[in-house]
């Protein structure tokens, strides 16, 4: 196995373990409010520390990039550790049982391993970058598909960016011309692992942050999956907007969603 793999399964089992135990004792969960509908709680603080600590005994000079604590620069910057520590969080706090931990290792600006897991299900998805990608031990790969008929899309509303709402409903209204149904689940780490999964057949969504995607992002392609910005390029994790499904679907969504976008949205 991949030793920095290795670790990283470590960091979010045990991250994992924190999140779960927390999760039975509701009374000892802690809010507080990062912005607008953008909250944290004293367990994503929790694994956050418990996965630094984690990847600190193991390699203590690589940088860590975290949600919650920011970049933490380690004396070896081509290597960086992306990490959510609880993507997911208001599910977390209103007890709906799904979120995840999403760490993603970068090495010279490039993503070369992905992990996430949820806790509640013990499922664990893992990717390293031209070894594919697996669901616990199981290889995954993304159904293909001809069209948009029929097809299960799964994305998320941005409302920690409100002026983007109207984008958001004009493209769920132009999909579903095509599309059969929407699922709108609250993790984008596990909606891209579901994608690679086959559980759902798309995923798009504005607004996002590095973290949330990198690790998500990078299973779903080593499953086969497409992922691409709203222009078709691969800004995706600078600007936080992202498609990603087996290639026609892709193109599919694209073809729907663009004549949506503002300006701000052109290349």
């Amino acid at each position: 196995m991949n030793p920095m793999l290795n670790i990283a399964i470590r960091a979010a089992r045990k991250a994992g373990n924190v999140i779960a135990k927390s999760y039975e004792r509701r009374d000892d969960i802690q809010t507080s409010a990062k912005g607008p509908n953008d909250y944290v709680t004293n367990v994503d603080k929790a694994a956050e520390a418990v996965i630094i600590e984690t990847i600190r005994a193991s390699y203590p000079d690589h940088t860590i990039v975290t949600e919650e604590s920011g970049a933490l620069e380690g004396q070896n910057s081509d290597i960086q550790w992306v990490i959510d520590p609880l993507d997911g969080t208001t599910n977390f706090i209103k007890g709906f049982p799904h979120f995840s931990v999403s760490i993603a290792i970068r090495v010279k600006g490039r993503t070369e391993v992905g992990v996430v897991y949820d806790p509640i299900k013990n499922e664990l998805f893992t990717a390293v970058r031209g070894e594919g990608a697996k669901f616990n031990e199981l290889r995954l790969r993304v159904p293909e598909r001809r069209d948009l008929q029929g097809a299960v899309l799964t994305t998320g509303f941005p409302f920690k960016q409100p002026k983007f709402m109207p984008i958001q409903f004009a493209m769920m209204s132009a999909l579903s011309a095509e599309a059969a149904d929407f699922r709108r689940t609250g993790s984008a780490a596990l909606d891209l692992c579901y994608v690679a999964a086959g559980r759902v057949d798309g995923f798009f969504e504005m607004g996002l942050k590095a973290w949330d995607i990198a690790a998500g992002e990078l299973i779903a392609r080593e499953a086969g999956a497409l992922a691409c910005d709203f222009n078709a390029g691969h800004q995706f994790l600078k600007e936080g907007h992202i498609v990603v499904a087996s290639p026609r679907v892709v193109k599919a969504i694209l073809s729907l969603i663009q004549p949506c976008l503002g300006n701000e949205f052109n290349a």
